[in-house]
């Protein structure tokens, strides 16, 4: 089976074509600048060149015909015809207490994705133009929906609920989702299959650290709590985003600064983290760059953010009653031998011992960061939310049966 794995943005689209048989990447790409007449295409296939194509695309419809005519192009495609494009995956980032596990879409799942629109005004909607998008474009085409909330809806109510009235709680599910839930889940099962051990059996944290970044306590294969909230901004300090701050600052940072609340929203989200207190950058890479060239603001910057991810783990160890492993997975995790180091060098009371050489090695495959003798195992594990997403789409679209036209 063929399975289309799509990420809808506001202006843009990101795709991947996996063959199922052997999770086979065969095509990968995206569409940027949705809306406008100078839209690009860009379209890759192992061992080709690029592909670049700049276009009049004014709506999501337009963007997935474009795909799909450059995934069956004669000199740069790699499919026959559309028809061999036999389910469709899509990323949406909350499911709210709706949706705890991925589901085929039909007209009550985009009705449960529409109500769920206030919780996500910047990501559900555009998500939504994806569903109908090939909908339009592939009518007969199983879809299914991965939601990155979905893993954390196993949180218990001590993790997941506010200390605020109850009333805001049932009246506007004001409550703890936390994100990256493909991600963590992801890792978590190539970490056991790592360590040769039942994922029932252990008690990991999982840092997904990229420019968005969260942590999860994972017991037994289930999450336990997560460092992100009712919205991404809670939890460790990001790129641009400020993470856990006294909730008070808000009014008063108005009052005195006369913010309206779009502005302090798009202080807190866009213009804190790293970017705000490095004065530099929000790329890990640079900061660090800055800071061994002798930058005390960045130095300061640097310093926060592995601090907030160390005190996260050990709070996690705390709750867990005990810890198996520290996974460190996305962009920065994977890349950041400096990071990594900084993070760990705390955490010698748990009996975690860092190998040095073995956490500068770059690979792309899974790997210990500590020696033999740590009581504590560190691992590297690259992520792959599209593959998630993509078995997911290939398990619930075979449970249709006789509805798909062939495989």
């Amino acid at each position: 089976m063929n399975v289309l794995v799509m990420n809808a943005g506001s202006s843009s689209l990101k795709y991947q074509l996996y063959e199922m048989a052997t999770e086979a990447v065969l095509a990968t790409g995206r569409v940027e600048r949705i809306g406008m007449d100078s839209s690009i295409l860009t379209h890759e296939v192992e061992g080709r060149a690029e592909v670049r194509e700049v276009s009049e695309i004014l709506d999501h419809t337009t963007a997935v015909r474009k795909v799909l005519d450059m995934l069956t192009h004669k000199q740069f495609g790699v499919l026959r015809s559309i028809g061999e494009v036999q389910a469709v995956g899509h990323r949406v980032v909350h499911g709210g207490e709706t949706f705890g596990e991925s589901v085929l879409v039909d007209a009550n799942v985009k009705l449960e994705i529409r109500k769920l629109f206030d919780l996500a005004p910047l990501h559900n909607p555009a998500h939504m133009m994806g569903i109908v998008a090939v909908e339009q474009n592939l009518p007969d085409v199983p879809q299914v929906v991965v939601f990155d909330t979905a893993f954390h809806q196993t949180m218990p109510k001590t993790s997941y609920l506010y200390a605020i009235p109850t009333v805001l709680y049932r009246k506007h599910q004001i409550r703890r989702y936390g994100f990256h839930g493909t991600s963590h889940d992801y890792v978590s099962k190539r970490a056991a299959e790592f360590l040769g051990r039942p994922l029932r059996e252990l008690k990991l944290v999982s840092c997904h650290i990229g420019n968005g970044a969260s942590c999860t306590a994972i017991l037994h294969g289930r999450s336990y709590d997560t460092s992100m909230g009712m919205t991404p901004l809670e939890g460790l300090m990001m790129g641009t985003r400020s993470g856990d701050l006294d909730p008070a600052i808000v009014p008063y940072t108005m009052n005195k600064e006369d913010l309206t609340l779009n502005e302090v929203n798009s202080m807190l989200n866009k213009h804190s983290g790293l970017m705000a207190v490095s004065g530099i950058s929000s790329d890990m890479r640079e900061v660090v760059q800055a800071m061994e060239a002798g930058s005390e603001q960045a130095k300061t910057a640097f310093e926060m953010y592995a601090y907030r991810i160390r005190k996260y783990i050990g709070a996690y160890a705390a709750a867990m009653d005990g810890l198996d492993a520290i996974l460190f997975t996305a962009g920065v995790g994977e890349n950041s031998d400096v990071l990594r180091k900084r993070v760990l060098e705390g955490l010698g009371f748990f009996g975690v011992e860092l190998d040095q050489d073995r956490n500068a090695v770059r690979s792309k495959d899974v790997r210990r960061i500590t020696t033999d003798a740590s009581k504590v195992t560190a691992l590297v594990v690259p992520t792959n939310e599209e593959l998630l997403i993509a078995r997911d789409t290939y398990r619930l679209a075979r449970s249709r049966g006789g509805e798909l036209r062939h495989e």
